[in-house]
């Protein structure tokens, strides 16, 4: 069983928050709670957020124990922009854009089996 925990229109660039998502994912939810909490990244304090409310959804909905959960996937991809413009010399207007990212994080069991239905 899977459980999912999505965290949309965060305004920080989905580039910064992949690169904390990496260190990440393929580490046990204590060694990752840790490492999101010493990591001195502005995307580690979202993901340490999302992360926790994985678990917490694990624990309440569907309940499970943190000690069978494992880190499955961590999916971040682009959010809506915001388009600027920066004031520029004669009159001049530069345009850019102030990213935003969707945050999603699964969790997976460690007893759960893989076979096809019948």
């Amino acid at each position: 069983m899977e459980i999912i925990a999505i965290s949309r229109t965060v305004r920080i660039s989905p580039r910064k928050v992949r690169l904390v998502a990496d260190n990440i994912r393929k580490l046990s939810l204590d060694r990752a709670l840790n490492t999101l909490s010493l990591t001195q990244k502005r995307g580690a304090s979202v993901l340490k957020n999302v992360l926790k409310s994985a678990i917490d959804n694990a624990i309440n909905n569907a309940k499970k124990s943190k000690e069978d959960l494992f880190i499955k996937g961590i999916e971040v991809w682009d959010g809506p922009a915001l388009k600027r413009f920066h004031a520029s010399t004669r009159g001049r207007a530069h345009p850019y854009k102030k990213r935003s990212s969707h945050i999603k994080i699964i969790l997976g069991t460690k007893g759960e089996t893989h076979g096809t239905k019948s």
